[in-house]
């Protein structure tokens, strides 16, 4: 008796590689909050380490960023608007024909469906579930502006540069090891700090892509040793951070994990909501 066939593999679809700095920033312009790192690396220097594909000439985009020794990946796609239903699972059928130009080690930030779509050739080593967080109440930020300068023993936010690199990693280090943290992301975009009766660094708040040209910045790093918590420090770097890039900014967001109640209470009083939910995951090739 004969076996049935085998199953006929999966078509495999038409991978593009997009160049046209213009045409992704109209894409991504219309869903802005949602692709605020997209937007950001359009500039330099992030520009030269990304390559953008897609599979259709209206479908998601996925961002491969590849400085550091871990390349990341982005691919959101909406999952609730009536006007484009078709996008999540779009997005699954791009990143699997994203496959053999992906890196053996990544790290993806894909929304729901994402990380499933590239199984079995890729592992998931851990996996966490990240709220996308969008400032949409700029009022919220004034009762948070002189915090710092009155909680006695600690100074007032002040600007940080290169100067301070050796005193930011040591905080780092401190309160928020395992951190991603590039040196160059003290001159591309604003970092604040507050400092306290010795002059050691205690909290500090910064960008991760902060695009004056795309009027889009993206706050990061947000960090407060463990023995100054609970002073309203990182509120107020955060506050006058916001307040420094308002200006030349339409918009403003943030990565949070959606289960870190303490950070999500914090941003949500200085005015910010949530947007989207997405998986952060280190993946290894299997």
């Amino acid at each position: 008796m004969s076996s049935a066939p085998a199953p006929a593999p999966a078509p495999t679809v038409p991978l593009t590689s997009l160049h046209d700095r213009t045409a992704l920033a109209d894409r991504f312009g219309r869903d802005p909050e949602l692709h605020l790192f997209e937007l950001g690396d359009l500039d330099e220097p992030f520009w030269s380490h990304t390559a953008w594909y897609t599979v259709s000439a209206d479908g998601p985009v996925a961002l491969l960023y590849a400085v550091g020794e871990v390349p990341t990946l982005i691919g959101l796609a909406r999952h609730e608007p009536a006007e484009q239903p078709e996008q999540a699972p779009r997005l699954a059928e791009l990143l699997r024909a994203m496959r053999p130009v992906l890196p053996r080690r990544l790290l993806a930030h894909l929304t729901a469906g994402g990380v499933d779509a590239l199984a079995p050739d890729y592992r998931a080593e851990q996996r966490t579930a990240m709220l996308r967080m969008a400032l949409t109440d700029r009022a919220a930020l004034a009762p948070h502006l002189g915090e710092a300068s009155t909680a006695h023993p600690f100074g007032p936010v002040t600007r940080l540069g290169a100067a301070d690199l050796a005193d930011l990693r040591a905080l780092f280090a401190a309160g928020y090891p395992g951190n991603w943290f590039d040196e160059r992301m003290l001159t591309t975009g604003p970092y604040l700090g507050v400092r306290d009766s010795t002059g050691r660094l205690v909290a500090t708040a910064g960008v991760h892509v902060h695009s004056p040209a795309r009027r889009v910045a993206v706050i990061g790093n947000v960090t407060t040793l463990p023995e100054a918590r609970g002073r309203g420090l990182a509120a107020a770097c955060t506050a006058r951070l916001c307040e420094v890039l308002a200006d030349g900014t339409d918009h403003i967001g943030l990565n949070v994990r959606a289960d870190h109640p303490t950070a999500l209470a914090l941003y949500r009083r200085l005015g910010f909501t949530a947007v989207a939910g997405y998986e952060e995951a280190v993946l290894t090739s299997v």
